[in-house]
């Protein structure tokens, strides 16, 4: 590679805060660029056709269940577990989207929760992204108040501190 095909060098300043990346929109989500809308259909599409898939998976696994004559009472319990699985699943995910949580541990020993409701975390996903790419609203609304008070404190600093006149002695 010679010199005028290699990149620019880092200088490692930075002119303010810069935005948070989202999984499979980078930071296209400032600005919607680089195919943004193609990118929210494509994923929304892609996470119906994942949640249909997965209600196949769980039909042939209740199949199961009839074939192995478990029971009526088995099957009944397994159904309602995947409805209430998925119903938690669907609205933490949904949640996610829209705020931080308040305790990462209750988040963390509800990870098995949603992962047995993932078709409820997968139609939550799809749901957002009909409306913007998940989690954009927290991350826009974190990110214009970073430029907010990066802003508020730049213009504090105006003017060369040693230009200042310095107060007399008496």
């Amino acid at each position: 590679m010679s010199d005028e095909e290699q990149p620019p060098a880092k200088t490692g300043i930075s002119s303010g805060p810069q935005p948070e990346e989202i999984r499979f929109f980078g930071t296209t989500w400032v600005d919607h660029s680089g195919h943004y809308a193609l990118r929210r259909a494509g994923l929304a599409v892609g996470a119906l056709a994942a949640a249909v898939a997965a209600c196949f998976v769980l039909r042939f696994a209740y199949e199961g269940l009839q074939i192995a004559d478990v029971g009526g009472v088995v099957n009944v319990l397994v159904v309602i577990m995947f409805a209430v699985c998925s119903a938690i699943a669907f609205g933490k995910t949904w949640e996610g989207f829209l705020r931080r949580p308040a305790d990462p541990a209750r988040e963390e020993s509800l990870r098995s929760l949603k992962a047995i409701g993932f078709i409820g975390s997968l139609l939550a996903y799809a749901a957002r992204c009909f409306v913007e790419a998940p989690g954009e609203k927290l991350h826009r609304t974190e990110y214009e108040t970073a430029v907010a008070q990066y802003e508020k404190r730049r213009a504090t600093r105006t003017g060369n501190p040693s230009t200042r006149k310095k107060p007399k002695r008496k």
